[in-house]
């Protein structure tokens, strides 16, 4: 994928990356209401090929949209022209997953010489999966994560999800189920990969 380097006007790179109609740039506030609409698109068309229904339908709550992540400028997003194709980010706080209204959130800022930078909610629609847009952006989330420091980061994986950062070099901690207020639980893989 070739893509235009760019650099924002202080020298840093802003990884506003450009290639044919494609656009990759930190998300803004005035963005969450199409991040929260390819959530859901993606869950509904994307989980259920490795969840069943009850655990799609549990998904919900521990999947969405981290503001937090929007205001630390730490979440990317990738456009099609006016449509957002993927997203995804990481993150110097504690919370290793879920969205604005998930349970068990933490923001304490995590140390880069003793912990792991997170990998978080990563995204693709539908009809753009298979393009290289997920590798993209955790490519990107890693070297953003490098460059503030950390050198190990880790994420939650969805049984979808596990097969992108496994083929990135991400190895399995830990399997686990995570609880939902519907009682059902909704399997998660805890992974990690060396950055530095």
């Amino acid at each position: 994928m070739a893509v235009l380097e760019t650099a924002a006007a202080d020298g840093r790179a802003d990884y506003s990356r450009r290639q044919p109609d494609m656009i990759v740039r930190h998300a803004t506030p005035l963005d969450v209401p199409a991040i929260e609409a390819l959530v859901e698109h993606s869950i509904a068309a994307l989980l259920p090929a490795d969840l069943d229904d009850a655990e799609v339908a549990a998904s919900r709550h521990i999947m969405g949209v981290d503001r937090e992540l929007v205001g630390d400028g730490t979440y990317l997003t990738v456009w099609s022209g006016d449509t957002l194709v993927a997203c995804g980010g990481w993150s110097r706080r504690a919370t290793l997953f879920g969205g604005d209204a998930t349970a068990g959130r933490n923001s304490r800022p995590l140390d880069p010489k003793t912990e792991p930078a997170r990998v978080r909610a990563m995204y693709t629609h539908p009809d753009f999966t298979r393009q290289g847009l997920g590798r993209l952006i955790l490519t990107r989330c890693e070297a953003e994560a490098a460059a503030a420091g950390f050198t190990t980061v880790e994420l939650a994986a969805t049984r979808s999800g596990a097969h992108l950062y496994k083929a990135a070099g991400y190895e399995p901690v830990e399997d686990w189920y995570e609880p939902t207020p519907d009682g059902v639980g909704v399997p998660l893989t805890r992974m990690r990969k060396s950055v530095g």
